[in-house]
């Protein structure tokens, strides 16, 4: 296949707005690849940010939430024993034992409504990724006897709490008749994952809660915190679980507690995607009008070309080489700015807030308070790869207008 096809192709690329007539068409090529590179850009960013939600709803959230839990109806009274065999199942990576009160939290004045969690920080810190967000003060609040409690930090925010401070714990009886149970403890740390958990998140030892949880309960858990080699298996190896250790056994598992929210974010990258895909689109497609242009402007060449003996199929590969030229360029200047735009979007996002003094995401609105970004391989090679097959096929119908061209009829009037 002879190659002077393409190099003419560049050359009127290249040498396109030259002269005075061909300035129109110079702008219009500018305004075409310029609308690539804003699509593929502003696709590239947005692609990005639904990653980072979805890279941090695993990995945050769920990395201290549970994948799944299994219960047993009354507590678990030999809870040594079902770790041991829960831990030996295939598929269960690992077990951490835990007790859950609801009960109101006061201090300064300020009341606001918890669910506790009281862990065995030894197990939790094999399944949880509590150590990459907890100080050294949490971690030793956590330890067995210590009569402390770790908040949340927007929790702690509300309640005006700070280190050292007492809280009181009210825990209201569960049977018509019983007293409400009420606890001291002292907060010993805030934990702060820029997330939603900052709102709720309560923690303590397990001892921690046996004055509010009574004594037919003292010993006993709560349930089974579990972690499974893929996140994915979750669902239906919390049921095999559960269904295993017997009848009074039921489990709950992450697609229940947030699986609306993954699949929120799965949706709105895919609409999203698909708008912006559309914007690439009718920029792509621009091609067509500057092309049409092209071939409008240099019949006489074209014609000079064929007397020359090139085909009908030269011609229209030369014009399918310049769009294509068009669309690379438009293509590689869309990624590097999109790159550019990622890697600059939360160092502008974190200067705005701090020059404002705004907070443009809350925990109790958006599941986190940061604007995550992740750039992943495979995104950018199906955007390169849709956007190059939108600006071929803009490109078929001029290129075949072109190889129509028959000398004689545009000579005649040269």
């Amino acid at each position: 296949m002879s190659a002077w096809p393409v190099s003419v192709a560049w050359r009127y690329t290249r040498n396109a707005g030259s002269t005075k007539k061909s300035g129109m068409l110079s702008f219009l090529s500018a305004i075409s690849m310029a609308g690539l590179v804003v699509g593929i850009s502003l696709l590239v960013l947005v692609l990005s940010v639904m990653n980072g939600f979805e890279r941090e709803l695993k990995d945050r959230i769920l990395g201290f939430l549970p994948q799944a839990s299994v219960f047993e109806v009354g507590g678990i009274e030999n809870w040594q024993e079902k770790v041991a065999e829960v831990e030996g199942l295939e598929g269960v990576k690992a077990v951490a034992p835990f007790v859950r009160v609801q009960a109101l939290l006061s201090s300064r004045g300020e009341v606001e409504p918890a669910l506790i969690f009281g862990v065995d920080l030894e197990r939790e810190l094999q399944l949880s990724r509590l150590s990459d967000f907890a100080s050294e003060e949490a971690l030793e609040a956590l330890k067995p006897g210590s009569q402390s409690i770790v908040l949340g930090a927007a929790l702690a925010k509300k309640l005006d709490a700070q280190p050292g401070s007492e809280l009181m714990l009210v825990s209201p009886g569960k049977n018509a008749g019983r007293t409400a149970k009420i606890s001291y403890l002292t907060m010993a740390a805030v934990l702060e994952t820029h997330s939603e958990l900052d709102e709720s998140l309560v923690l303590a030892p397990v001892d921690a809660l046996d004055g509010l949880r009574g004594a037919s309960l003292t010993g006993r858990m709560d349930g089974l915190r579990l972690q499974f080699d893929d996140l994915n298996d979750a669902p239906w190896l919390a049921m095999r679980v559960a269904n295993h250790l017997g009848p009074t056994w039921y489990q709950t598992n992450w697609q229940r507690t947030h699986g609306n929210l993954y699949h929120a974010i799965q949706m709105s990258k895919r609409m999203v995607a698909l708008l912006m895909s559309l914007i690439v689109a009718l920029a792509a497609f621009n091609v067509v009008s500057t092309l049409t242009l092209v071939v409008l402007e240099k019949q006489a060449s074209i014609a000079i070309l064929r007397t020359l003996g090139a085909s009908s199929f030269d011609i229209l590969k030369l014009f399918i080489c310049q769009g294509l030229v068009i669309g690379l360029l438009g293509v590689a200047l869309g990624l590097g700015l999109g790159l550019l735009m990622v890697l600059a979007l939360e160092p502008v996002v974190t200067l705005l807030q701090q020059g404002l003094g705004l907070q443009f995401m809350h925990s109790d609105v958006y599941p986190l308070t940061e604007l995550p970004v992740e750039v992943r391989l495979e995104d950018m090679v199906q955007v390169a790869s849709v956007s190059m097959v939108l600006v071929l096929m803009a490109t078929i119908y001029p290129a075949w207008q072109a190889s129509r061209l028959q000398p004689a009829d545009v000579l005649r009037y040269e």
